[in-house]
């Protein structure tokens, strides 16, 4: 299965769920982007790796590292592997000498370790085709803005199921443009649930 190569763009909190961020990855020369809502720990242990932090005692991640390098294993990829009922699944790829394992890992620390290794993130095609969202623009003059919906409104399912295609992409564009993830992947949700 075809990999694409993916950058940690921006980590930000949640507007809509309480405690929670959201890590968006970008792919590397494409347009698509792939947000994942994650706890706000796992954010913290993301951003001490990007920030190359040491606390005075090793973290969960930095243990993780210690304990390879004492058994020479590297960390040489972190792969996306699938995306089920809205969960992502990830795998990291270790060597050891000769020997190739791969580990399920929650995608959460699988990017707080590949920070750490300073190794590349991938995702499979099929899950940046179901969950990515382009941020190519549409070139179209209707305004169909973001800005009046939100996802925790009561009808806002009822909203996007009266949207025609047309305007749910240009939703979709519009709350990427704007860094409301959430709400793009409501509205990618519903044009995936569409065109199935």
């Amino acid at each position: 299965m075809k990999k694409i190569r993916l950058e940690i763009e921006s980590l930000v909190y949640s507007q809509t769920q309480h405690g929670a961020y959201v890590l968006v990855l970008i792919e590397e020369n494409g347009n698509r982007k792939l947000p994942i809502v994650i706890g706000a720990a796992e954010a913290q242990a993301i951003a001490i790796g990007q920030e190359r932090m040491q606390a005075p005692r090793p973290l969960t991640h930095d243990l993780f590292i210690n304990f390879a390098s004492a058994f020479n294993i590297t960390l040489q990829e972190v792969v996306i592997t699938k995306l089920e009922e809205g969960i992502f699944y990830a795998e990291l790829v270790c060597e050891n000498f000769a020997n190739r394992i791969k580990i399920d890992s929650r995608t959460s620390d699988a990017v707080a370790l590949a920070v750490r290794f300073k190794c590349p993130i991938y995702v499979n095609e099929e899950v940046l085709k179901i969950a990515g969202i382009s941020t190519q623009e549409e070139e179209k003059k209707e305004d169909y803005s973001t800005h009046n919906y939100t996802p925790e409104e009561d009808d806002f399912e009822n909203a996007l199921s009266r949207k025609t295609i047309a305007e749910l992409k240009k939703m979709l564009n519009d709350a990427v443009n704007q860094e409301k993830y959430e709400l793009a992947s409501k509205i990618r949700d519903e044009i995936n649930r569409r065109e199935k």
